[in-house]
């Protein structure tokens, strides 16, 4: 599937939106305005882009404790993001959910969520009810390495294949689970490799080549359109930050870190698009200008917004 000028442009913006957003949440946290713990998606950008740049609002996503990306990849609003970060009345989540907390389903949004493994169960029912309704509607499911481990990924992997469910599983393998590096906690090279079990198609991609993680998700997710069931893409790809801001990551080297910044996913497009000159030097900083100025407005409302009352408490509690 070609990309349109246009697209790849967007996919840039994008990008570029994601890492603006959370470097600023990084400082905000660290300035203690951010209560709760925040996990940041730094150096996964492409996939949750290259993914989202295939879906409508009447498709699904499901999300993780890091999922700032997928919302905005999605069309989330970050001035309701960062007043629910705030915990502010404002927010997505009226300030009770935080980080990990964010849905949106007028976008197909169905929540980031902090159980590893939550979302793929989720996304299954999600399949189920676009299959149902017969709307040509379908459900990615972001998972990372971690998640691949748990029984509620391969529950719901079975049951999409069994009933061929719309479902795409997007497997963010930026190769550690916290602390564990995949080498130690998985016996086969790739978490695709794993789609053999459930007859399903099992591919691997550059996780940090946005125009790659495209086009294997425009086919999976064609294919899913089209009736033909799941499919599971693994996107190898690095979080240039901690587990969560805070972690000292005395687990991985430094040269392993610097080794995957020279693989960045938003300078290897920003020096394709100007090779193809679709973006010029004064482009880039005009694009990188109106990021900053959303981002200050986005700021700027959630810390005049209120807090919620504490006669709130038990609205929107429902066990």
């Amino acid at each position: 599937m070609d990309l349109t000028n246009e697209q790849l442009i967007n996919m840039y913006v994008t990008m570029s939106k994601i890492r603006s957003f959370e470097l600023r949440v990084a400082e905000l946290f660290a300035a203690g305005k951010i209560p709760g713990f925040v996990h940041l998606y730094v150096g996964e950008e492409a996939v949750a882009t290259g993914v989202c740049a295939n879906l409508t609002d009447k498709d699904y996503i499901t999300s993780t404790h890091r999922g700032h990306g997928h919302l905005i990849a999605k069309g989330g609003d970050i001035r309701q993001m960062m007043a629910e970060l705030f915990g502010k009345k404002t927010g997505y989540c009226k300030g009770k959910g935080g980080s990990m907390h964010i849905a949106d389903l007028d976008l197909g949004i169905m929540g980031a969520n902090g159980i590893v493994g939550g979302g793929p169960p989720l996304a299954a029912g999600a399949g189920l009810a676009c299959q149902y309704l017969d709307n040509g509607s379908v459900a990615v499911c972001f998972f990372g390495d971690g998640a691949s481990n748990q029984g509620t990924t391969h529950e719901a992997m079975n049951i999409a294949t069994c009933w061929k469910l719309p479902v795409v599983f997007i497997n963010e393998n930026n190769m550690y689970g916290i602390s564990s590096c995949t080498l130690n906690s998985m016996c086969v090279p790739n978490v695709a490799d794993r789609a053999a079990g459930y007859d399903m198609p099992g591919v691997v991609v550059d996780g940090n080549d946005v125009m790659a993680v495209f086009e294997a998700a425009a086919e999976a997710i064609s294919r899913a359109r089209q009736g033909q069931g799941p499919s599971l893409v693994e996107c190898k790809t690095y979080r240039h930050r901690g587990h969560f801001e805070g972690d000292p990551c005395d687990y991985r080297e430094d040269a392993e870190l610097e080794e995957w910044k020279e693989k960045d996913p938003i300078p290897r497009l920003e020096q394709k698009l100007l090779e193809m000159e679709l973006l010029t030097d004064s482009k880039i900083e005009e694009i990188k200008s109106t990021l900053q100025n959303d981002l200050a407005g986005a700021e700027q409302f959630a810390e005049e917004s209120p807090y919620p009352d504490i006669s709130e408490l038990t609205e929107d509690v429902y066990t």
